[in-house]
């Protein structure tokens, strides 16, 4: 049997790192396995629905590098599956249901359902969280009378829950589940008096009809399952196997949400995130792999992937854990394809020109340096910008070593000049061993001799490598700087 698994969004919201875990771990499982990963856009919710989102799910998928395999378009561009294109299959099945004594027109309006949820909530007192569902009230109407009035009066479709009943499933991460038929929503509404199919009916007939062997999705749908397993049993079918993955928190514990930071795979994108990075963190919320390193391409996560290696508990989304993947895979990342990379933030930041032949060279020979520095895209302006434009001079605090005052972060600036004036353009290793042993005859430490030199040259306590700094800018441009420096520090 070919594994076949889907990743079946609803287009209203941007996608996050929640339902990029839930696609990505499909994917994954369909690799491992030989199999096929299907995209599904489910859009009967039109309430909501944006185009916009749709744009934002595609392109998500493009900038992770995550294809699908599959769909409706034989021997075109792979399309995904979309629901609203479908509706007369799903109330063809509807109407299926209602032949086999499984469904039964429902004509209660939506005045009665409300006032029997109002009657309901006075009884149990408004209780929070409470579920009122349906009472079932055109449940035994004559089947025959039943398709009579709806041929003229307005309707839906319900589905009948086995009353008195208990639904079991296996859960493949989680084991046997068993859920009273009590407990379920009381005779839901497959078909709406629209002709629009709801979401469990849409579901349900597309996992069968498109052959999903296992369908992966987060805990947070276990209560639709047995609604589900019901549906299946109902048409006859044989149910997918499942899977419901472990949620993602936030490090409160709380589900993941805007209150933690980014959320969106957007906002990541946008700030500065390396794809590569995303895939390899997501990748690893709530699934372990055997070897125990930390950074895993894309083509090994698929290698690797196993459903024995997910976790039962939440996974907790760890920014800083995130930051530094991406660190590491920034500095992984060939000097040439970086520096194109970090163009746009550059340009942004107005230190840059597009199509600049001369600037695009300066880049890609800074970036050895500045790679090292970068946690982000983003940081490109801060880190790289003394290369390219004159810093404004620190306040001369900036410049001070510790326990140092300006007279004595002066002369120490002084000394360092007039060394590097005297020994460049000597190799790094040489440059370190003269200051740190001119530091040592001034009964200084190397520090206090670098640091008013760092502050001086690129403006900043944090910054690439000084020496390879210095040969980037060349000599005549930092000596000017520490002259504009020592100015500022008085005499």
């Amino acid at each position: 049997m070919q594994v076949r698994v889907r990743y079946a969004p609803s287009p209203t919201g941007l996608q996050h790192i929640g339902g990029v875990r839930t696609a990505l771990f499909n994917y994954l499982f369909a690799r491992s396995k030989g199999g096929k990963f299907i995209l599904r856009l489910e859009d009967t919710d039109r309430s909501r629905f944006s185009q916009d989102y749709v744009q934002n799910l595609y392109d998500t998928f493009e900038w992770l590098g995550v294809k699908w395999d599959e769909g409706p378009d034989v021997g075109g561009p792979v399309a995904p599956y979309i629901q609203s294109e479908r509706f007369d299959l799903y109330r063809e099945h509807a109407e299926r249901l209602v032949s086999l004594g499984r469904a039964y027109y429902c004509f209660c309006g939506e005045e009665r359902v409300a006032k029997f949820h109002s009657d309901v909530q006075d009884e149990e007192g408004g209780a929070e969280g409470a579920s009122f569902g349906y009472d079932r009230h055109c449940r035994n109407i004559d089947p025959a009378e039943a398709k009579v009035r709806a041929a003229s009066e307005r309707h839906v479709i319900r589905l009948k829950i086995p009353l008195g009943e208990t639904t079991e499933f296996e859960d493949e991460l989680l084991g046997n589940i068993a859920w009273k038929n009590e407990d379920v929503n009381p005779d839901p509404v497959l078909l709406k008096s629209d002709g629009f199919p709801t979401y469990h009916l849409a579901n349900v007939v597309d996992d069968h009809l498109m052959g999903i062997t296992h369908v992966m999705r987060a805990q947070e749908w276990i209560s639709s399952t047995p609604l589900h397993v019901i549906m299946y049993q109902a048409f006859g079918w044989e149910p997918p196997a499942f899977c419901h993955l472990p949620m993602v928190m936030g490090e409160d514990g709380r589900k993941l949400s805007k209150r933690h930071g980014a959320t969106s795979v957007d906002e990541f994108r946008k700030g500065g995130y390396l794809p590569e990075a995303l895939l390899n963190y997501v990748g690893m919320l709530g699934a372990s792999y055997e070897d125990g390193r930390d950074l895993y391409p894309l083509a090994d996560l698929e290698r690797l992937f196993s459903v024995e290696h997910l976790k039962k508990a939440p996974a907790v989304f760890d920014y800083k854990r995130l930051e530094w993947f991406n660190g590491q895979y920034i500095r992984q990342t060939p000097d040439a394809e970086l520096a194109a990379l970090v163009m746009p933030w550059l340009e942004e930041a107005g230190i840059a020109k597009k199509g600049d032949a001369a600037f695009e060279a300066a880049v890609l020979a800074a970036m050895p340096l500045a790679k090292e520095r970068l946690h982000y895209l983003r940081d490109a302006p801060s880190v790289m910008g003394f290369l390219f434009a004159e810093p404004p001079v620190p306040a001369p605090e900036e410049f001070f070593p510790k326990k140092f005052d300006a007279a004595m972060t002066r002369s120490a600036l002084a000394e360092a000049r007039a060394l590097l004036a005297a020994r460049f353009p000597a190799s790094d290793e040489e440059l370190e061993e003269a200051y740190r042993a001119r530091a040592t005859e001034l009964g200084l430490k190397l520090g206090d001799l670098l640091m008013p030199l760092r502050v001086a040259v690129t403006g900043s306590r944090a910054s690439p490598p000084l020496f390879g700094s210095i040969r980037l800018l060349g000599l005549d441009r930092s000596l000017a700087r520490i002259d504009r420096s020592l100015a500022a520090l008085g005499s």
